[in-house]
């Protein structure tokens, strides 16, 4: 009878352990990482650059990252506004978290039965790249989240956008939109044009399975969708004004 007792508080304590393991490494989160230093500084690596460099030291590849750090006003508004429909089109709206997104993708794991939380917004996809692993878990998503409602009250929207254009993986090794600029059409990111940044933007979702200069039919198709809201929206004016007449 002692033993049994001795077991059942034994267990119980190791629950309770647990518990607490998991709410401290939470609460860290709510204190670490200084998150203001991003107010004026840019990340030298992201976490994610650190687990794709990880990647291909175990699968043997050499691959050296290529990133070209540019400031968002030169950055082609078209890509901005590309990017923005493409990834998150209420990211002024919101507070960090698109929760009529986030309930479409719960809705869609549960019949799907898998487990993947989709609907990230722009903040929550930054964090991710800035301090997290690609890994699904509630855990994970639970820091995640801790950390994008710090980054909303810390960062201004304009900061948090210009740090995800840059941090941002667009193909193998491909970190940011001048490198991605310059490596697809040979230019600035401050000369794309709407077609390149519709392109260039329609791949995010998986930039390593598509490139925007390939000939994808989901690359078409979904740049073309992106292209025609820019139109919509009068962003692009000269093509808008061409088909008006």
């Amino acid at each position: 009878m002692a033993r049994k007792k001795f077991a059942k508080n034994y267990f119980k304590a190791i629950i309770v352990f647990i518990i607490l393991t998991i709410l401290m490494g939470v609460g860290f989160y709510f204190i670490f990482p200084d998150i203001s230093n991003f107010k004026k500084e840019n990340p030298k690596k992201t976490s994610f650059m650190e687990y794709r460099e990880e990647e291909w030291k175990k699968q043997g590849k050499k691959i050296s990252i290529k990133q070209i750090w540019t400031p968002i006003s030169r950055i082609s508004p078209y890509l901005v506004k590309a990017v923005l429909i493409a990834e998150d089109d209420k990211f002024y709206q919101h507070e960090g978290f698109d929760f009529e997104a986030i309930e479409k993708a719960i809705e869609k794991d549960i019949k799907q039965k898998k487990f993947k939380f989709g609907g990230s917004t722009i903040s929550q996809q930054l964090v991710k790249n800035l301090y997290l692993s690609p890994s699904k878990n509630p855990l994970r998503k639970l820091k995640e989240a801790i950390l994008t409602w710090r980054i909303e009250q810390t960062l201004t929207k304009r900061r948090i956008l210009e740090l995800y254009l840059n941090a941002a993986e667009w193909g193998e090794g491909i970190f940011g939109i001048e490198a991605a600029s310059f490596y697809y059409y040979g230019k600035s990111a401050s000369e794309l044009s709407p077609e390149d940044a519709a392109r260039l933007a329609s791949v995010l979702p998986n930039p390593r399975k598509y490139s925007p200069t390939g000939t994808s039919r989901y690359v078409e198709k979904r740049s073309k969708l992106i292209y025609d809201i820019m139109v919509k929206r009068g962003i692009v004016t000269e093509e808008y004004d061409l088909q008006d007449q």
